[in-house]
């Protein structure tokens, strides 16, 4: 009796904590939806809810400022990005994790000691050397410093997680005839998708967010992403209009919710697994 009563306080201690974090959470979230949603240019109200609701904000955003092309650029440097990323990872990964070749454990340990430093270190190197190839003020130049930069961490989480899948599978695929890349595609992927999307994911939220590399290779009006955008607005005298900034805030969060609340079982799992296997 007294174990099933200690049993039902902690219990009930884990959801109180739960409400708790959950409150400090999502009131944030709600006061920055509701003052995207009230009248004027101040996020404070005299009431918990605003007497009148409005979406002018919205609207005025899309038409006083370039945020659909700033989206619009963001999103494909993410998309691309992504793709590039997921494919150049597990591709690396796979070799590492089945393939047994001479310089195997130098480049594992040399790709290991590369994570180690900041990629703001070579920011000068980077910059210099898209302006040789001609790539600087392009996407397609960010786009290449997004997928080079995200190899060696993502290359050992996946590796990590490939190692646990047992080589049996291989054998036995390659005993019934399947080659290397029937075995990488049809075997080792569907078993590896929590950690893939995690990589998806957590390549897509770079671009998404950043703001020194887009600053340091992207020049055109045109060409400018979400968060170099927002800036200049800001910059500019946008500053007194926060509630038109907060229904940007809104709009720039959208796409990562969607993504986590889709992919949220197979992130959690990704995030388990890549951590203990290998």
């Amino acid at each position: 009796m007294n174990i099933k009563f200690f049993k039902r306080i902690e219990l009930g201690f884990v959801y109180l904590l739960l409400i708790i974090v959950s409150i400090f959470v999502l009131l944030p979230v709600l006061w920055i939806v509701l003052a995207s949603l009230q009248e004027g240019n101040s996020l404070f109200s005299s009431t918990l809810i605003p007497k009148t609701l409005t979406i002018k904000h919205y609207v005025a955003l899309f038409k006083e400022t370039d945020f659909l092309l700033w989206y619009w650029n963001t999103f494909k440097i993410a998309i691309a990005n992504m793709i590039i990323s997921v494919v150049i990872t597990t591709l690396t990964a796979y070799v590492f994790s089945r393939y047994n070749f001479r310089g195997k454990k130098a480049t594992l340990i040399s790709v290991l000691v590369l994570q180690m430093f900041p990629s703001f270190l070579a920011m000068t190197a980077i910059f210099i050397l898209l302006s040789k190839l001609n790539l600087l003020d392009t996407s397609l130049g960010l786009i290449l410093v997004y997928s080079a930069g995200q190899i060696p961490y993502n290359s050992w989480l996946v590796k990590g997680y490939f190692d646990g899948i047992p080589k049996t599978l291989d054998e036995a695929a390659r005993v019934d005839g399947a080659g290397h890349l029937t075995i990488f595609l049809k075997i080792i992927m569907p078993l590896a998708r929590p950690i893939i999307v995690l990589v998806a994911i957590t390549n897509f939220m770079g671009p998404w967010f950043d703001f020194i590399f887009p600053t340091l290779i992207l020049r055109s009006q045109s060409k400018k992403t979400l968060a170099m955008g927002i800036f200049d607005w800001v910059q500019k005298g946008a500053n007194d209009n926060f509630t038109m900034f907060a229904a940007g805030a809104i709009l720039v969060a959208i796409p990562i919710t969607i993504l986590f609340m889709i992919l949220q079982k197979h992130i959690v799992k990704g995030l388990a697994a890549g951590a203990v296997k290998g």
